[in-house]
C-alpha cells in the first residue's frame, strides 16, 4: 500500500517514520519508545471523518495508534533500509 502512494506522500512519511526510528532507537535515554510515541502521535495522523462517540474514538485511536507503532518498529523494512541515511 505505501508504494501505491503519491510521491511526495511516500517522501513525507519516510521522513517522519525516520525520524520517529532514530527517536525509538533512543528509548533507554528518553523513555519514547515505539508505543509512547504512537500515542503521542496516532490521534494527529488519522482520524474518523465524521464526530463519533468516545468509545468509538477510542477504539479508532488505538487501532491508528497500533498501526503506527507497527510502522515506527519497521520503518526500515517499509520504507527502504536507507531509512537512517536521510538524515
Amino acid at each position: 500500500l505505501v508504494n501505491q502512494l503519491p510521491e511526495a506522500n511516500l517522501i513525507l512519511l519516510r521522513h517522519l517514520f525516520g525520524v520517529l526510528h532514530q527517536i525509538e532507537q533512543n528509548s533507554g535515554v528518553n523513555q519514547m519508545n515505539a508505543f509512547n510515541l504512537a500515542l503521542c502521535i496516532a490521534p494527529n495522523m488519522l482520524w474518523l471523518p465524521s464526530p463519533t462517540g468516545p468509545e468509538e474514538e477510542s477504539q479508532s485511536t488505538k487501532k491508528v495508534a497500533l498501526l503506527v507503532q507497527f510502522l515506527i518498529e519497521n520503518s526500515g523494512e517499509i520504507f527502504g533500509g536507507d531509512i537512517a541515511s536521510l538524515f
